[in-house]
C-alpha cells in the first residue's frame, strides 16, 4: 500500500506559497581557539547554497518526484538571483515568484565544523510586502489553483502571509475542492481557520493553546482545543524525538512514534514533513497514512547534515524495512 502511494507522487501537483529563503552553509575545520576572544577559529573549506523556507518545501516535493510550483517574494539582490537560478536548474515553475526591489532576500548562514553547527547568521526583511505584490500573488493563485491537487502555506514569520492573503487561499481552495496544508508560525496561528491540515510543533501548539505540553494528557487537551478553534480536518503536532500526534474530529488522538535512528541536524525537517504529507494526500492517502509516511521521511532527513531532502527510493526502502520488522 505504501509503495503504491509513493509511486503516485509523480502525478501530484502542489502549489507552495510562503516565505522564500536561501540557506547558506560555510563548511570548515576548527583546530584552535582565537587569541582575540574565547571562540573557535573556523578555517573555511567550502561554501554551499540550498533553497530554504518555502523553497525547501518545493525542493522536498521535487526530490520525492512530485511536481511543485513556488509562489512568494524575494528581493532584487544577489541572493534572490541565486534562488531563481537554482529553481531554473531544477525545472521548478517560478512564475509565481515576485521580485520586490526594496526587499532583502532572507538568507540564513550556518557555519559548520566537524558536522556541528557553530553559529547561524540571519539577514532578512520581515515587513509585509507591498500591497501590489500581495495582489499579484493572490491573482496568480486564483488563475492557477485549479491545476494543482493542493496548496501548502509555509509560514516562517517573514511577513508574506497576511490575513487577507491566507483567507483568499483558503476560500479559493474550498471553492475548487483543493486541500490546504499549513506549517504555521505562532504570530499568525489563527489566520489559518478552515485549512485542511495544520502542522504546528510542540512549542507552537503550547503557545497557541496556552497549555504547557508536558505529558500525554496536556498534549491531548491542547490538541483538542486547537482542532476546535482552527476548524481544520486534522491537526498534526510534530514532537521532535517523540514523533507526532494526530487529532481529527470525532476520533481518538493517534500518537506516531519517531522513526529517527540518529539525529545530526533538524534543519528543514518540518519542510520534509509537510511536503511528504501533501504528496501523500494528493496521491490518495488518508491523513493518518500520510502522516506516517511523513514521519518516516523526517526520520531519514534528520540523520543528514544541512538542509537535506530524500527521494522515492530512500522512502520506499525505509517503509519496506519497517513492514518487515512488524
Amino acid at each position: 500500500m505504501f509503495e503504491r502511494i509513493i509511486k503516485r507522487f509523480s502525478g501530484v501537483r502542489i502549489l507552495v506559497l510562503g516565505d522564500i529563503m536561501l540557506d547558506r552553509f560555510i563548511w570548515g575545520d576548527v583546530s584552535r581557539i582565537s587569541p582575540e576572544a574565547p571562540v573557535p577559529v573556523v578555517v573555511v573549506e567550502k561554501e554551499t547554497f540550498l533553497l530554504g523556507g518555502a523553497a525547501n518545501v518545493v525542493n522536498n516535493i521535487h526530490s520525492l518526484g512530485g511536481k511543485a510550483s513556488l509562489c512568494g517574494v524575494i528581493g532584487d539582490d544577489e541572493m534572490g538571483q541565486k534562488v531563481l537560478k537554482r529553481l531554473s536548474e531544477m525545472g521548478i515553475e517560478r512564475s509565481g515568484v515576485s521580485i520586490e526591489p526594496a526587499r532583502q532576500t532572507t538568507v540564513k548562514t550556518r557555519i559548520i565544523a566537524h558536522h556541528q553547527q557553530l553559529v547561524r547568521i540571519d539577514r532578512e526583511t520581515t515587513r509585509h510586502p507591498k500591497l501590489s505584490t500581495i495582489r499579484s500573488l493572490s491573482e496568480y493563485l486564483k488563475r492557477n489553483i485549479k491545476s494543482f491537487d493542493g496548496v501548502i502555506l509555509s509560514d516562517y514569520g517573514k511577513g508574506l502571509l497576511t490575513r487577507g492573503l491566507v483567507q483568499d487561499v483558503i476560500r479559493e481552495a474550498r471553492q475548487t475542492g483543493k486541500f490546504v496544508m499549513v506549517d504555521p508560525k505562532i504570530k499568525n496561528f489563527f489566520f489559518y481557520r478552515g485549512a485542511t491540515v495544520v502542522t504546528p510543533n510542540t512549542g507552537e501548539a503550547s503557545s497557541a493553546s496556552r497549555i504547557s505540553i508536558t505529558d500525554e494528557a496536556s498534549l491531548n487537551r491542547a490538541g483538542r482545543i486547537l482542532l476546535k478553534r482552527l476548524k481544520c480536518e486534522a491537526l498534526v503536532i510534530t514532537r521532535g524525538e517523540d514523533g507526532m500526534a494526530i487529532f481529527e474530529p470525532h476520533q481518538k488522538p493517534c500518537l506516531v512514534p519517531t522513526e529517527a535512528r540518529e539525529v545530526y541536524d533538524v534543519t528543514g525537517a518540518g519542510d520534509t514533513v509537510i511536503g511528504t504529507m501533501a504528496l501523500a494526500l494528493g496521491a490518495g492517502a488518508g491523513i493518518r497514512r500520510a502522516a506516517e509516511l511523513a514521519n518516516h521521511a523526517a526520520g531519514i532527513v534528520v540523520g543528514k547534515v544541512g538542509t537535506a531532502t530524500i527521494d522515492q527510493e530512500e522512502l520506499t526502502t525505509v517503509m519496506k524495512e519497517r513492514l518487515r520488522l512488524k
